[in-house]
């Protein structure tokens, strides 16, 4: 079954149209073996086969251009084929219910008009709740096909956001070990390094012997020397947060346009924030609107972003809103260790953070930091 639909699909475009005008002709080509036929009825049937050509392009349009041939001749394909690929291409459910209603009207009237109704019209209503319900087939045929397009794109949209969030989870996992080494090597490490630089400062100091000044000398300068390194890894521990095999720095706010683009959203980008803001509040900025994107993607398919940022007197901060999906999302499962790390950030900041829905059915994100903290 699956490689049926596989290989159906390699087939190009233009041959399955060219299959299918040929198709619609030789069904109207049946039809047109009447003495009856006039060039006019001719003319409305070559109308309404060469249109499927543009049906992929024109789906409202070519369906019209084959009601015409429906009140001459008893054809399928063309109208049906038109009728399908309309159901196929919109979500106008109106819509295609009335387009069905003109199908099933058009091959109920006969031409000349005043025949339609000379005979038996219970007949007649009878033959149009017929055609009615052989017209909703093609419709119910293309809006299924519609709705597996926007599964297998969920399905698609799922597998990402879960890999991404299989990525995240591992980077915070590891920021946090590297966290919890950095103030290991901070608190403990350091401080004892810290003790051996300032007893034998005290002992160069006080000692009378040359060759023991000299000795406490170079264990201060060996510890001095050790001091800076410890401060070099542990700098490099509390800012590394990508893979394991290498120590990168953490993103800034100059990191945010390249977000932005890579998204895969539609994001605008307004305000500014203070001049000489710390690394880390910038740090924090940036993630939050990363988490934020990424909940757009996983919950708001097709919604558009809006990140704004934002300072006064005593606060700054950055608030991400997003519109309404366009499309049905799958549920994900998810624990929320997004939004908790953020408000673990915010913290830090000793700010808050605000995650609510919109009353036009969006999502907002909102981070709340003192410019001084107290």
């Amino acid at each position: 079954m699956s490689t049926g639909l596989t290989l159906w699909r390699r087939v190009p475009p233009w041959v399955l149209d060219t299959a299918l005008v040929a198709l619609a002709v030789l069904d109207a080509w049946l039809n047109l073996f009447d003495e009856d036929t006039t060039s006019f009825m001719r003319a409305c049937a070559a109308m309404g086969c060469v249109a499927l050509f543009l049906r992929r392009r024109f789906p409202l349009a070519v369906f019209v251009l084959t009601l015409p041939m429906l009140l001459f001749m008893d054809v399928a394909v063309a109208p049906f084929a038109a009728l399908y690929t309309l159901a196929a291409h919109t979500r106008h459910r109106p819509l295609l219910a009335g387009c069905a209603l003109l199908n099933a009207a058009a091959s109920t009237l006969t031409w000349p008009l005043s025949d339609t109704f000379s005979g038996d019209r219970t007949w007649t209503l009878i033959q149009f709740a017929y055609t009615l319900a052989t017209a909703f087939a093609p419709v119910l045929i293309g809006q299924l096909v519609q709705a597996r397009q926007d599964v297998a794109r969920q399905l698609v949209e799922v597998e990402e956001a879960r890999e991404h969030e299989r990525a995240l989870h591992a980077q915070t996992v590891l920021a946090r070990e590297r966290a919890q080494l950095a103030r290991e090597m901070h608190d403990v490490v350091s401080h004892q390094v810290s003790l051996i630089a300032v007893q034998a400062g005290a002992l160069q100091v006080a000692a009378k012997d040359p060759q023991a000044r000299d000795g406490a000398r170079a264990i201060r300068t060996l510890s001095v020397n050790t001091l800076d390194e410890l401060r070099h890894m542990v700098t490099l521990l509390r800012a590394s947060g990508g893979k394991e095999t290498e120590l990168t720095p953490q993103p800034t706010l100059a990191d945010l346009q390249q977000l932005i683009a890579n998204s895969g959203i539609q994001t605008t980008l307004t305000g500014e924030l203070p001049p000489h803001i710390s690394t880390t509040a910038q740090r924090t900025i940036y993630r939050t609107a990363q988490e934020a994107l990424t909940n757009v993607r996983k919950h708001a398919p097709g919604a558009r972003a809006h990140i704004h940022l934002w300072h006064d007197a005593q606060h700054f901060g950055v608030t991400v809103t997003n519109t309404a999906p366009t499309r049905p999302s799958v549920p994900l499962p998810s624990a929320h260790h997004g939004l908790i790390g953020l408000k673990e950030r915010a913290e830090l900041l000793y700010g808050t953070l605000a995650a609510e829905p919109t009353p036009q059915g969006g999502f907002k994100v909102d981070l709340r930091a003192p410019s001084r903290p107290a």
